[in-house]
């Protein structure tokens, strides 16, 4: 697996994690909706929960990029729209829709470093509801 996608992976192992620990229910992570993939699916009290992952190093080249959340550009917004669309379609009872994004970031690291990025801790993670509306 590349470098990038570790990280990818690592960060949306440290949503679901944090999710979890602010009481969401965890219903499937990578899930494929016809061509479209959502990273987590999750419930709280009141809402059906699709939930983007983005995850970057803290480093003086990917702080020019801005914040992870602005990759969610409109395309990938509308790609996830129609994938959380799609599932409530499949899924009639589930709870009303929201999607939100979370960002992981991580200490500067280079892909040279030898590390063990299964256990790479975040600096941060921030949880944004309500990030893409219809």
């Amino acid at each position: 697996m590349s470098y990038k996608k570790s990280i990818g992976a690592r960060g949306e192992e440290i949503a679901a994690e944090y999710l979890g620990k602010m009481g969401y229910r965890i219903i499937a992570q990578n899930l494929r909706v016809s061509h479209d993939e959502i990273d987590i699916v999750a419930e709280d009290e009141a809402k059906t929960v699709f939930v983007e992952v983005k995850s970057r190093a803290d480093t003086p080249t990917n702080r020019r990029y801005g914040r992870p959340a602005s990759a969610v550009d409109y395309a990938k917004q509308q790609r996830l729209i129609r994938a959380a669309e799609e599932y409530m379609r499949r899924n009639p009872g589930a709870k009303p829709p929201r999607i939100d994004v979370v960002e992981v970031v991580f200490p500067a690291i280079h892909e040279d470093t030898p590390i063990d990025l299964s256990r790479l801790l975040p600096l941060r993670v921030n949880h944004i509801r309500n990030a893409v509306r219809k």
